[in-house]
């Protein structure tokens, strides 16, 4: 219930202000005082939901220099003389620094632990957390030499330059010159302990104690205890029903419905979702049951819930909050599935958050040793596995009412690591150079040997929630100010640079013509109007969706063609992925097209004439990307004086392309090597200061420790391919241990399933083989160099170096295929190590010589090349090196998928699909997002959300969905008063929730009525002038355009698109006379003075609306006496405040938070 009220101040207000400040002196780094205070506070907003729907802070790392990064979100350790610097961000936090333990009322830092106020000597953190460790019978770590492989002996990867690693070595590290600062080891986690059933050891180094986080359940430490039958047992509550729960609690009464709907939307598209349609998955759940008219109402809830976690994932959604964004009690189903839906598929509740328990029973320990426990192995601990294993333990603990009522306890998850540690091919290895004192205790500087870039933040990557809003771990956003050098070592012309990439992404997209469309997936849309507008929508149920399924086709079948498609828009120089953009299905001849990119054409050069690619798309029954690119360069040659200068710009960018596939372009699908295309996600670029492996390893430790056995290498599964219940799994390790399991979850990399490390008993079926055969696994590998000082412009984030040919100065494409990927790209990454460190790329047919190349020939060749390009600086020999060869590592065998040229539409979807009770994780599963870490972290939901279906059953739908409106939901006259409270005293929850929703809903009708919707903060309407152009000129612009699409069609009823009037309209105002913008500057000056004016009287206007909103809800009460019986009228008026002036003056809900009251009150 939600109620307006007549208050002017906001409790969460405050407190958020209180932060807001806090923060800055914190960011300021000249107050310690400030850091206590920030700590402090931090405890209470995040134990509920309603006091973090601000926003939720991104520490990104922005203009950071060389000698100074700006801590933009978490505290440094909490000293006196701490000072802000790049080395004191980098390493793998892992103390327990700038923590305030409210419990037990300790400020801790990463130096000493005391209460607060205390001056007494207090025992070192290191040693207070050795002592917890100790609890758990974990040894307390020693630092000591890391081992850059898995496999091969500490003496053949640390020596000198000349030293090189072969064989079964994933990498080779080189030092030249004695180590500075020891280095932590590796995290290894106790097999033995593990083997046991006790909670993961931590015989690691205190570089893997918990990652910096602002976590709640990091904050408050919680150990498991055993509940003994003489101990008192706590008093469960009921389970919760949906029905009993209350609507409109989780919807702020002071925020119009435009804006709830704007932010539900939002988060919708923040969470890969449509705001406006249902996705596939749902519409099947749903098709039988819900009517077309109820799609909107089912569309909004899920957008509301989606709010509540994107605006604070730090708490999970609970089922209240769920029901509460339900308008109305009639929709409560919906909220059910919707809140079902999204927990299970791994939309909401996901990460490093604590689930409650809300189960209402415990099982006595003499019962749960008589009952099998079920079990879920999770074979692999990257981030698929991990994902996989930390989404099950979420799911069986917000499930576990489901098995306590069954008298057992919830299935347990294990998981099998080959490794010594976790992450997979996410690894920050510990550098033997640590120059820095300014690092924190248990601090180092590390280097990606894998996964470097979160590739966007937005529009829906699961990292950015665990990353930014749980961890809270700083980033460094990337920039593409990138420089390109040529042969001879002179820096490119950007002119020449910009044109040249222009020629590549048209040989791109005309290649595109020839790719392979996936049908559209089967869905359907709610009221657009009503969804942006936050309205649900009134009347009866129609038809069901599925009794609509053949009009809906049908009408898509005869939907005019808009001659417009998604193309491929360009290469990203970061990631090296290509990216979408709309585009028109003909292209425009090759010559007009190279004379719009800035070329010269020869005089013997003809207008139209075009390129024929037919000739090897169709001359192969897999034909190549690479094979299409090359006819398209030769047949522009033609056109086109290409200089050899050209030629090395082109394959610069053919090695981006084959970064970003890991393998020759010549062997990509030619029809399906983008398949993933449009699936990108948005935003800035960004690499994780101190070290990617962060994020595995806290999805390891947070909430709980996971129970992860490391060298436990699986060499054989046993499974069932029609599993029933009781037919149980078998795992073989190559130690000989076997392990049963309801369910397996092989997350294991494609490159290690097509070379057979694994052996299946049964043997696959051929659907699945077949996949695994087509798809490609290829490879990337690194050079990392360590310096004593930078030569290089330290402000740059990358520099390219353009490659000669086999033959110098050829003309011939052909020349430049063997060679174009070898060091093409530098990765200055002093910004996120502290170190003067460079990564050179080996892309495409290079990333397979470096892994039959020594060390000390690498080395010298990319010595040789930083040389050419900074001539005026003496290059000096790195003092520590890192060669990966992730083509040797024996539990990778390679990077990362592509698509092979004999690969089918659908195979990364056979790659996803069980076979029985045995499940597939990892990136190549993964259609949508494949070689990514956050494609890796997907399927890792998704093989969960399968296994949680196998064990529960599908989400059980309530009938009805959607009731038929009630006769308490209509208000009759009120009665005599002894009448109302027999009648109250008698009715039903259900009848008296519709009742209290009513004469809620009449009294907020009454205040909107006579005085309008509560004041939002002014924004900034009309501070454009284009957009106040578009406004005015847009029925004149869309005529036009409507007018050339028919005469280009030739169709009558053809229509522009929204894009090309867009499109035209930026042209229009670009070339728009001073004169014709004259009116709209002066507008939008006119404009941001009226915002100016507003905004200084917004908290005037606000507290005047909210005393007339409370007196007009005191005279709708008098004058409607006896709908409310006394208890609800003072539970009423408790709610807003107004009689106890001891709670908080603002709430969401009266009713629904009384508990919460008398728990406040008690304490």
């Amino acid at each position: 219930m939600s109620y307006v009220t007549g208050h002017n101040k906001d409790i969460g207000t405050q407190r958020r202000e209180i932060y807001d400040n806090d923060l800055k002196l914190l960011q300021s780094g000249s107050s310690q005082g400030a850091m206590a205070s920030w700590f402090a506070a931090l405890q209470k907003p995040f134990k509920s939901r309603s006091h973090a729907n601000h926003g939720m802070m991104q520490p990104s790392i922005n203009g950071a220099s060389e000698n100074q990064v700006h801590s933009a979100f978490l505290p440094l350790p909490l000293t006196s003389n701490h000072s802000l610097n790049p080395e004191a961000d980098f390493a793998s936090h892992v103390s327990t620094e700038g923590r305030y333990d409210a419990s037990s009322n300790l400020r801790v830092n990463d130096r000493i632990r005391q209460p607060v106020g205390s001056s007494g000597d207090q025992p070192y953190i290191a040693e207070s957390m050795r002592n917890d460790l100790a609890q758990t019978d974990e040894p307390s770590a020693t630092p000591h030499y890391t081992e850059t492989s898995d496999d091969t002996p500490l003496s053949h990867r640390m020596g000198s330059a000349n030293s090189t690693s072969k064989g079964s070595g994933g990498s080779s590290h080189t030092s030249v010159g004695p180590p500075v600062i020891k280095v932590e080891q590796e995290e290894e986690v106790d097999a033995a302990m593990t083997h046991q059933g006790s909670p993961t050891s931590s015989s690691l180094s205190s570089q893997l104690s918990p990652p910096k986080s602002i976590t709640p359940i990091v904050l408050e430490s919680k150990q498991k205890t055993t509940v003994t039958d003489s101990a008192p047992r706590t008093p469960r509550t009921k389970a919760i029903l949906f029905k009993d729960l209350r609507p409109r609690t989780s919807i702020p009464s002071d925020l119009p419905p435009s804006d709830l709907a704007h932010q539900s939307i939002h988060a919708a598209y923040s969470s890969r979702l449509n705001p406006f349609a249902l996705h596939p998955n749902e519409y099947q759940l749903l098709r039988e049951h819900l009517c077309h008219l109820h799609v909107t109402a089912y569309l909004n809830i899920r957008n509301r819930i989606l709010r509540l976690w994107v605006r604070n994932p730090l708490v999970s959604v609970t089922a209240e909050e769920a029901a509460g964004c339900a308008f109305s009690s009639r929709y409560l189903g919906l909220a059910q599935v919707a809140y079902e839906w999204l927990i299970r598929r791994g939309y909401i509740n996901f990460g490093c958050v604590e689930i409650p328990d809300l189960s209402n029973m415990r099982v006595k320990r003499y019962k749960a040793k008589r009952l099998k426990m079920k079990t879920v192995i999770v074979v692999g601990a990257g981030m698929a596995g991990l994902s996989c294993a930390r989404q099950l333990e979420g799911l069986f603990t917000h499930y576990r009412e489901r098995w306590t009522a069954a008298g057992e306890e919830p299935p347990k998850v294990v998981v099998l690591e080959g490794r010594n540690r976790v992450g997979g091919r996410v690894y920050s290895h510990p550098l033997q150079t640590q120059m820095s004192r300014n690092l924190p205790e248990h601090s180092i500087s590390t280097a990606e040997m894998g996964a470097h870039i979160i590739t966007g933040f937005d529009h829906g990557n699961p990292l950015s929630m665990i990353i930014r809003g749980q961890l809270a771990l700083h980033y460094y956003p990337l920039k593409d100010n990138s420089r390109l050098y040529d042969v001879n070592g002179d820096v490119v012309e950007k002119a020449k640079d910009v044109m040249v990439e222009k020629l590549f992404n048209d040989i791109l997209d005309r290649a595109s013509v020839y790719r392979h469309r996936s049908p559209i997936p089967t869905t359907v849309e709610g009221n657009r109007e009503f969804i942006e507008a936050g309205r649900d929508p009134q009347g009866d149920s129609d038809e069901l969706l599925s009794t609509t399924d053949a009009e809906r086709s049908a009408a898509a079948s005869k939907a005019p063609e808009s001659g417009l498609e998604s193309v491929p828009g360009g290469v990203d120089k970061l990631t090296g992925k290509a990216h979408m953009v709309t585009g028109s299905r003909t292209k425009a001849p090759p010559a007009l097209a190279a004379q719009a990119m800035g070329w010269q054409l020869p005089s013997n050069v003809l207008a139209y004439q075009d390129l024929n690619l037919d000739c090897v798309a169709k001359s192969s029954k897999w034909p190549t990307l690479g094979a299409a690119m090359d006819e398209a360069v030769k047949q522009y040659q033609f056109l086109l004086d290409l200089s050899p200068q050209d030629m090395r710009l082109l394959n610069w960018h053919y090695a981006n392309l084959e970064y970003a596939n890991a393998v020759n372009v010549g062997k990509l699908s030619l029809a399906g090597w983008d398949q993933d295309i449009g699936n990108e996600f948005e935003g800035e670029h960004a690499q994780v200061i101190g070290g990617y492996q962060q994020v595995p390893r806290a999805l390891w430790q947070h909430p709980t420790r996971l129970d992860i056995r490391t060298k436990t290498a699986v060499t054989q599964i046993k499974y069932h391919p029609q599993h029933s219940p009781g037919n149980m799994a078998e795992v073989i390790c190559d130690n000989g241990e076997v392990v049963e399991a309801d369910h397996v979850v092989l997350t294991a990399p494609l490159g290690v399933l097509k070379r057979g490390s694994i052996a299946f008993d049964p043997a696959l079926p051929d659907w699945k083989t077949g996949p695994i055969q087509r798809l490609g696994f290829g490879k990337l590998n690194k050079v990392i160099l360590v310096y004593d000082k930078p030569f290089w412009n330290v402000d740059q984030d990358m520099f390219g170096l353009l490659r000669e040919a086999e033959v110098p100065e050829s003309l011939d494409q052909e020349d430049y295929v063997a060679n174009r990927g070898r060091f093409y790209l530098f990765w200055n990454c002093i910004k996120t190590t502290g170190l003067p460190l460079l990564i050179a790329l080996m892309a495409g047919d290079a990333a397979h010589q470096a892994e039959n190349t020594s060390d000390a020939d690498l080395v010298a060749g990319v010595t040789q090349d930083l040389a050419l390009m900074f001539k005026q600086t003496k290059i000096p020999l790195p003092i520590e090196t890192i060669v990966t060869r992730w083509g040797n590592d024996r539990f990778a065998r390679g990077t990362y998928s592509y698509v092979g040229a004999t690969a089918q539409p659908g195979d990364y979807e056979a790659m996803a699909k069980p076979i029985g009770n045995l499940h597939f994780a990892g990136e190549a599963t993964c259609g949508t997002h494949p070689a990514t870490v956050h494609g890796a972290y997907i399927s890792g939901l998704r093989a969960a959300s399968d296994i949680i279906d196998e064990m529960l059953g599908p989400i059980e739908i309530p009938f009805p969905l959607v009731p038929a409106p009630t006769e308490a939901e209509n208000i009759p006259e009120p009665s005599p008063k002894s009448k109302i409270d027999d009648a109250v005293r008698n009715e039903s929850t259900a009848a008296k929730n519709a009742r209290l929703d009513a004469f809620e809903n009449e009294i907020l009708q009454a205040i909107y009525t006579e005085l309008g919707y509560r004041p939002s903060k002014p924004g900034k309407t009309g501070a454009n002038p284009f957009l106040l152009f578009t406004k005015d000129k847009w029925a004149v612009c869309k005529k036009q355009c409507d007018e050339a699409r028919r005469a280009a069609t030739g169709h009558a009823d053809t229509k522009a698109s929204r894009d090309e009037v867009r499109v035209a309209l930026g042209r229009m105002w670009r070339e728009a006379p001073a004169e014709v913008k004259r009116p709209y500057m002066e507008q939008t000056n006119q404009n941001r003075a009226a915002n100016s004016e507003s905004a200084a009287t917004f908290q005037e206007r606000l507290a005047a609306w909210d005393e007339q909103a409370m007196n007009t809800r005191r005279r709708y009460v008098e004058e409607h006496p006896g709908v409310l019986s006394p208890e609800e009228e003072l539970q009423m008026w408790a709610a807003l405040g107004i009689y106890d002036t001891e709670r908080r003056p603002k709430k969401m809900s009266g009713h629904a938070e009384d508990d919460e009251n008398e728990a406040m009150d008690e304490t």
